[in-house]
């Protein structure tokens, strides 16, 4: 049940008439590029036939960052949560409850989804917000700032909440953002693609994982195009 992603004609023809390009971003810096993996926990991957689908993408992804020499960053839902009482009122007490046990407990490295292909040398860390990029709320932006970083290709689950949430305040930080449509899931195409068409518009770009596998190893090796 992969995502049936599209960006609307219109958008590629608003873009390409304002910058005389289809992609904001046609090439990256592999060494200066990290790929951000949102809440990939057992949690959400067991429970959505599209999330499972991401899961192939994403260690694609993941695989040939790595050996270009990129950051791979796993960002995983924080049990603690910093205003407990608005989520009990938000969603209720049972809902409220299994969000903030939605991550897990112990290692961070063992809480991802044993579908995801990680590595000792990723960065592994909490959010205790939707973003992973909203100040106070999780050390990504630091770690990823310390190590070089400059792009960050966005990835994992829910698109249209903490995915969209971290791919805006990526950008508002001066990132740049590339969210990889099939590497992300939503509960529908038709969340999943608004999410997409919303971040192309206005907040980075959007590419397929071959796409940006391609810039990748045009990086790599720069006679081969994208």
């Amino acid at each position: 049940m992969a995502h049936d992603w599209k960006i609307p004609q219109r958008e590629y023809a608003r873009q390409e008439a304002r910058r005389g390009r289809r992609h904001a971003f046609e090439t990256l810096d592999p060494a200066s590029t990290a790929l951000v993996v949102v809440d990939m926990v057992p949690f959400f991957v067991e429970a959505s036939d599209h999330c499972r689908d991401a899961v192939a993408p994403i260690n694609r992804l993941a695989e040939g960052l790595r050996g270009a020499g990129g950051v791979v960053a796993w960002v995983l839902p924080s049990s603690e949560e910093p205003f407990p009482d608005l989520k009990v009122e938000f969603f209720g007490p049972d809902i409220a409850q299994a969000y903030a046990a939605s991550g897990g407990a112990g290692p961070l490295q063992g809480r991802v989804s044993s579908h995801l292909a990680t590595q000792a040398g990723d960065v592994f860390v909490e959010k205790t917000a939707a973003s992973a990029f909203f100040p106070g709320r999780c050390d990504l932006p630091e770690m990823l700032r310390t190590r070089g970083v400059s792009t960050v290709v966005i990835a994992g689950t829910v698109t249209n909440v903490c995915c969209e949430s971290s791919a805006r305040d990526a950008s508002t930080l001066g990132f740049r953002v590339i969210m990889a449509a099939d590497a992300m899931s939503a509960p529908t195409d038709e969340m999943h693609n608004a999410t997409l068409t919303t971040i192309y518009r206005t907040f980075g770009d959007v590419r397929g994982s071959d796409e940006i596998l391609g810039l990748i190893e045009a990086a790599r090796d720069p006679g081969r195009q994208p």
